[in-house]
């Protein structure tokens, strides 16, 4: 019979491949670290029935997948910096007593602030993207 850590370590290293070749799965880098972690585990404590080793392995994939989701959330808040990406051109608002509106950035409307609230900014004008406060970009007159 097949040793319990080389079948998790297989596994692991079977997720490991699926994500690395690209598949679309929420989750599968989490069951692929777990996985390796099991075979760590039950390498080290060869006695652990399978029922525990399923509820130790789902529970390892599910904390996992919470802390890379959480990580991940914090990572999606910073824009990317290119060249077409920080420009982004008024919709509409922005008058010297509204400091929200919205704008067009890379192709799609976006409510925006702005951050220069002293400056109003007529629609068609074009600003720069500053940075993005959940789904709200930060902006400021390219002028």
């Amino acid at each position: 019979m097949v040793p319990a850590p080389l079948i998790w370590f297989l596994l692991g290293l079977g997720l490991l491949a699926a994500e690395w070749l690209g598949a679309e799965f929420d989750g599968l880098l989490a069951a692929a670290l777990a996985a390796l972690a099991l075979s760590v585990l039950t390498a080290l404590a060869p006695g652990l029935a399978l029922v525990g080793q399923l509820l130790l392995f789902a529970a390892a994939s599910a904390g996992v997948l919470l802390l890379l989701q959480r990580w991940s959330r914090r990572q999606a808040r910073s824009i990317p910096a290119s060249g077409a990406s920080e420009q982004a051109t008024v919709i509409s608002g922005f008058t010297s007593n509204e400091t929200s509106g919205r704008v067009r950035w890379q192709g799609q409307s976006w409510a925006a602030t702005n951050l220069d609230p002293r400056r109003s900014m007529v629609p068609g004008e074009a600003v720069l993207v500053m940075g993005r406060d959940g789904n709200q970009l930060q902006v400021l007159s390219a002028e």
